[in-house]
């Protein structure tokens, strides 16, 4: 069952996937349609899980389920998995790769390989006032308020001098 986003309680468990690259605004048109379709049907054992999306930074799509309703199970994580690895097949871009960091640069989102960012870190090119995502949040709440923050308040700080 699909709701607004911003009517799921903070509570609400969310998974963020990154694109190695920014979707077109076409692309973000289909991909909306897609996750609220992909929503609407959405269930654990038979049961509707109330849940939302955000696409944000033409870049990141964020799952957000309200597990006081349902409880994601395997399965239903099972089928989200399934469902983003759809979206990385039709558009040719890389969502499930952990092993990979994006930070803001100025206006820009920057996207780079663990190792790269690393070298970039010891390089001083990012600093720890680098806006970092911090893909690792678990619910709505640290969404909100630790996804977007400077590299000194991440774990992205193990690799600044």
């Amino acid at each position: 069952m699909f709701v607004p986003f911003e009517n799921l309680p903070d509570s609400s468990r969310v998974w963020i996937y990154q694109s190695n690259r920014s979707f077109t605004e076409q692309e973000q048109e289909e991909i909306k349609v897609k996750l609220q379709q992909f929503i609407e049907q959405w269930t654990a054992h038979g049961a509707d899980l109330k849940a939302s999306y955000e696409l944000k930074y033409n870049r990141f799509i964020i799952l957000a389920l309200d597990q006081k309703m349902n409880v994601a199970t395997g399965c239903s994580i099972d089928a989200s998995v399934s469902f983003i690895q759809e979206l990385e097949k039709e558009y040719g871009v890389d969502l499930l790769d952990r092993m990979n960091v994006s930070y803001k640069q100025g206006e820009f989102i920057a996207y780079k390989t663990l190792i790269d960012f690393r070298k970039m870190a010891k390089d001083r090119a990012v600093s720890p006032k680098t806006i970092v995502f911090n893909n690792l949040v678990n619910n709505k709440a640290e969404y909100l308020s630790e996804w977007e923050v400077p590299a000194s308040e991440s774990w992205h700080k193990r690799f600044l001098n």
